[in-house]
């Protein structure tokens, strides 16, 4: 018997088999890190547009309604003006998000101002596990500070 021939004649191309198969792991792998960075970076765009959108709402507030306090300045938002702010701050140029809508802007306190935006997501690369993509949603909230 020769010393270099230590496995049987049926292991023959396991090696093959097994690359193929951790070469289509690594590559399924690959792809769903990218997918969800790339679902990461598209979250956090969208809302760092949905937290300036609630910043232009929050200082849609009428010069008229402005109140000097014993303490700081106390000014009322009404729902009406954030919404058209937020509308008005969204019809700009922007990066481009599939499917943007704003799904509510609001002032529930009368100090602050509440946005929450939608869009949809597509992969980069087509995967099998997602292979429409997924809706991303996003709420900001802002408070304009006056002295």
């Amino acid at each position: 018997m020769n010393t270099r021939d230590v496995g049987s004649p049926h292991d023959e191309g396991s090696t093959l088999l097994l690359t193929i198969f951790y070469g289509f792991l690594s590559l399924a792998l690959i792809l769903v890190v990218v997918a969800a960075t790339s679902l990461y970076l598209e979250r956090k765009r969208l809302f760092t547009l949905a937290d300036a959108a609630a910043l232009a709402g929050a200082e849609a507030f009428q010069f008229g309604t402005v109140e000097r306090g014993t303490t700081d300045v106390d000014r009322a938002l009404d729902a009406a003006d954030v919404q058209a702010a937020v509308t008005g701050y969204l019809a700009l140029p922007h990066e481009d998000f599939e499917g943007l809508t704003m799904t509510q802007a609001v002032s529930t306190d009368g100090h602050s101002a509440t946005v929450s935006l939608s869009a949809w997501w597509r992969p980069p690369v087509l995967t099998l596990f997602i292979p429409d993509g997924l809706p991303v949603n996003v709420t900001a909230v802002a408070r304009s500070v006056m002295w």
